[in-house]
């Protein structure tokens, strides 16, 4: 029998976009992330996720970000690195009111700043909010 909570957390996964066998590598993990939604995703790629140091060529990474981590512009940089060609980044934020929030108005001038394209905000737990960023489509198909 499936408790509620664990159909709430497959639906997490699944909210990111996230399926079964794809590479998810997580970068930014502290004690103050949401381990509900890390065993979803567990659950749902059938494996672990990957640390900061893997060398496979990723299919979506999850950034888990709060306001005293640095640049972040710097960061999406360093992430978008090994990724898949239709790969895509999740920026994990903690909600308003939450220690270490990040304003909505930072993510979307360092996304624009390294070139990527901001698609979806997705809520991912009580505590954090998940941002899809993607490399934009090229203009040189037309």
């Amino acid at each position: 029998m499936v408790a509620a909570g664990d159909a709430e957390q497959r639906s997490v996964a699944e909210r990111l976009g996230i399926k079964p066998d794809m590479v998810v590598q997580e970068i930014g993990w502290d004690e103050d992330v949401d381990d509900d939604v890390r065993a979803a995703i567990e659950e749902q790629i059938g494996g672990e996720i990957l640390d900061e140091e893997a060398q496979e060529v990723i299919d979506v990474v999850l950034l888990w970000w709060r306001e005293d981590d640095g640049d972040l512009g710097d960061a999406l940089i360093d992430v978008r690195t090994p990724l898949e060609e239709n790969g895509v980044i999740w920026v994990l934020t903690p909600k308003t009111g939450q220690p270490g929030h990040v304003e909505p108005s930072e993510i979307a001038e360092a996304v624009s700043a390294v070139g990527l394209a901001q698609t979806a905000n997705v809520s991912v737990g009580s505590d954090w909010i998940g941002v899809r960023l993607v490399s934009p489509k090229s203009q040189s198909k037309r």
